[in-house]
C-alpha cells in the first residue's frame, strides 16, 4: 500500500475520503448487513429454526471494523505502514461498521457459531480479541478469532469440518473463495462472474474503495473522435 500512496497520493486521498466520510458508504454498509440479516434468518429457518451446527464466517477489517483513521494516518505520514498498522492493531480505536452489532448479536441469539477470519497479524491476536470484546461482539475467543497464518481457504475448510457455513462476509474476493487469492485482475473478473449467483446469497461483499489489488490497474479513458460525427 505504501508504494501506491507515494505514487498516487491524491487518488488515494479521494478513496479514503469516500470510504471514511461519505454517507453513501455508510448506507452501502447498512444495506450489506440488512441483506445478511435476511439471508441469516432464511438459512436458520431452513434448518428448522435452530442454529446449531451452522456458522457465519466474517472478515474483520472494513467488514466489521472501520479502520479508515489509520488509512488516513498512513497516507499523510507516509511512514512504515506495516509497523504503523501493527501499532494500530495493538493500540488503535476502530469503531464498528453500521449494522455489525445488530447482525452478530442476532446470529449469536439464533445459536449460529461465529468465526472472525482475518489476515491481521497473529502476533497481535490478544489485542484484536480485546478490540472485538471492547466493542461487545459475541463469541470472541481464541478459537473463534482466526488470524494470519494458513490461507483463509484452509481456515474455512477447517471450520467446515464441524460446521456448515451458511454465510460469508468480506470486503475482498479471497474472503470468499481460495481461487481468488493471488490471481490477476482479469482472472478475478472471470472468477467473480463464475460465482456471481453467490454474491448477495451466501456471500455478502462490503465496499472498500481504499484498498485492493485493483489499485495498480490502468484506467481506461474514452478516446474521443477526432471530429464530430455527422
Amino acid at each position: 500500500m505504501s508504494d501506491t500512496i507515494r505514487r498516487h497520493p491524491r487518488e488515494h486521498a479521494m478513496a479514503i475520503r469516500y470510504q471514511q466520510r461519505s454517507a453513501e458508504v455508510r448506507m452501502l454498509q447498512r444495506q450489506c448487513y440488512a441483506l445478511a440479516t435476511l439471508r441469516l434468518r432464511a438459512a436458520v429457518d431452513a434448518a428448522g429454526g435452530r442454529g446449531a451446527g451452522l456458522a457465519v464466517v466474517s472478515d474483520i477489517d472494513e467488514t466489521i471494523l472501520d479502520n479508515t483513521a489509520i488509512m488516513a494516518h498512513a497516507m499523510t505520514h507516509q511512514g512504515d505502514n506495516v509497523e504503523t498498522w501493527k501499532l494500530w492493531e495493538r493500540e488503535g480505536d476502530p469503531h464498528l461498521i453500521p449494522g455489525a452489532a445488530d447482525f452478530f448479536d442476532l446470529a449469536d441469539r439464533l445459536g449460529v457459531t461465529i468465526f472472525y477470519v482475518s489476515d491481521r497479524f497473529n502476533e497481535n491476536k490478544l489485542a484484536t480479541i480485546a478490540t472485538l470484546s471492547r466493542l461487545n461482539l459475541p463469541q470472541v475467543s481464541a478459537d473463534h478469532v482466526q488470524l494470519f497464518g494458513p490461507p483463509k481457504a484452509e481456515r474455512r475448510a477447517a471450520i467446515e469440518r464441524d460446521h456448515r457455513i451458511i454465510l460469508q462476509l468480506g470486503d475482498t474476493l479471497h474472503d470468499f473463495h481460495g481461487a481468488f487469492a493471488g490471481v490477476g485482475l482479469d482472472d478475478q473478473h472471470r472468477l467473480a462472474e463464475e460465482h456471481a449467483d453467490r454474491f448477495g446469497d451466501d456471500w455478502i461483499m462490503f465496499p472498500n474503495a481504499a484498498h485492493g489489488t485493483w489499485m495498480e490497474a490502468e484506467i481506461r479513458p474514452w478516446t474521443a473522435p477526432s471530429r464530430p460525427r455527422r
